[in-house]
């Protein structure tokens, strides 16, 4: 080989070098680049954003199904209180049953941990049905929602496979009440004439049915309701 093909056959190695080279080097920041639009493009649709709005979407249709009931309320109904076409809501939900599931074990859960405290405590039974008066009428003002689904809905809604367990909490729940109110007939605090279960259903009914009327920021608060019901039901209205 000649000196100049020799230095031309150089020449083309060192061009091919730097061709590599420059696009190997400029690739990498252009892929920062990427991944850092990327990142930014991700935080506006955070898991955090996307769980505040689930949040809000079923604020509002807990509103709306206190308000209209859960059958009368469409998914139409929950999309323009919220602003937004029907289709968006859908990329929330796949069902307005889904949001009143929402709605409805989240209730449950918080009421029935709050009830296996009080029973934790190992009170006396006159106590403990004190106590689980308490968190019930405790439970009116933010989860209007649920009880009202409850007491106009649940019929309807206990006959779908998905909420079976509604029925599930309330026979225990029925069962906490129960087993305490027994506890006190046997330790001589109640009467032993009273049915404990009719006893249990009695109390339940009159304290959820207090939602249909209860107004926050009236005379009573909760706390307030919850000490004058029990006034009555252990002293009766009767002067001693």
């Amino acid at each position: 080989m000649s000196t100049r093909q020799t230095e031309q056959a150089v020449g083309r190695t060192r061009h091919n070098e730097r061709v590599t080279t420059t696009s190997t080097n400029s690739g990498r920041p252009k892929a920062r680049t990427t991944g850092e639009g990327g990142n930014r493009r991700r935080g506006k649709g955070s898991p955090a954003l996307a769980s505040e709005r689930r949040e809000h979407l079923v604020k509002l249709a807990a509103e709306l199904f206190a308000e209209k009931g859960f059958q009368a309320t469409t998914v139409r109904n929950i999309a323009e209180e919220a602003g937004i076409l029907s289709g968006s809501l859908y990329h929330h939900f796949d069902s307005k049953e889904s949001i009143v599931d929402e709605i409805l074990s989240g209730f449950f859960q918080e009421i029935m941990s709050a009830y296996r405290g009080v029973l934790d405590q190992g009170l006396d039974p006159r106590e403990t049905i004190a106590g689980l008066v308490r968190i019930a009428f405790g439970t009116l003002e933010p989860h209007r929602a649920a009880i009202t689904v409850m007491q106009n809905d649940w019929n309807y809604l206990k006959g779908m496979e998905r909420f079976a367990y509604l029925t599930k909490s309330e026979d225990e729940v029925e069962k906490m009440w129960v087993d305490t109110i027994k506890d006190g007939q046997k330790d001589g605090l109640f009467r032993d004439d009273i049915d404990p279960k009719l006893t249990y259903r009695m109390i339940r009914d009159t304290v959820w049915v207090a939602v249909r009327w209860f107004k926050p920021g009236g005379r009573l608060n909760s706390k307030g309701l919850a000490e004058h019901y029990l006034k009555v039901m252990f002293d009766g209205i009767n002067t001693h």
